[in-house]
């Protein structure tokens, strides 16, 4: 174990101490592929299964093992019109498990994330009976101040890329703060605790994944 990796599972043991105060489960796993099979573990089988969009999912291998798994997966990007996206966004609110990242992820446990659409966070705070989170540890921040400073610094400028929105931040790597028709960063969301003990369930994972 190198310094670093030492260095990341004592931080993780201070937050998933936090994240237990806060009715929130935490685990940590070295590397994502560790963390993809923790969570699957983590589910009972023949379950409904939906997501956030996320990096994270998709560098950790966590999209790999759900769509080779036995889950019913409840892909949205399957919608061919605004009808079936409604559908299937109501079928997203009740599957059994919600996967997505965090954009950020305080020392005290506290959960931040910035949404365009709302979709995400909404399902985060109320909806699927379970939510199990990855996120690298290149996601924590000192408090909540600095964790949505994170966002709009780290997270949304390339993103805008990804997602080819119309924002600032897509075309010169800087938060404009804008009020574009394409915003990402229309819902700020702070998740101090879970009235639900477990539903919510963070992994944190000792490697520098998403944005």
């Amino acid at each position: 174990m190198t310094p670093l990796q030492e260095s990341y599972a004592n931080t993780a043991k201070h937050v998933i101490a936090n994240l237990k105060k806060r009715g929130m489960e935490g685990y940590y796993c070295a590397t994502g592929r560790e963390a993809a099979d923790l969570a699957m573990s983590l589910m009972e089988d023949h379950s409904t299964v939906a997501w956030g969009g996320s990096m994270t999912l998709s560098e950790s291998g966590m999209m790999d093992a759900l769509r080779a798994s036995d889950h019913t997966l409840i892909d949205r990007m399957t919608a061919k019109t605004p009808e079936e996206r409604k559908e299937i966004y109501a079928r997203t609110v009740m599957s059994d498990y919600y996967f997505m990242s965090t954009n950020a992820i305080t020392y005290e446990g506290e959960l931040v994330n910035i949404d365009g659409n709302g979709n995400r966070v909404a399902c985060l705070i109320h909806g699927p009976s379970h939510v199990i989170i990855l996120a690298g540890m290149n996601k924590l921040a000192s408090d909540v101040e600095s964790a949505v400073k994170r966002v709009h610094e780290c997270a949304a400028p390339p993103n805008g890329v990804r997602l080819h929105t119309n924002t600032p931040c897509a075309k010169t790597g800087v938060c404009g703060m804008c009020l574009s028709p394409d915003c990402m960063c229309c819902d700020t969301v702070v998740v101090r605790m879970s009235r639900t003990p477990g539903r919510i369930k963070v992994i944190l994972i000792g490697e520098s994944l998403g944005y």
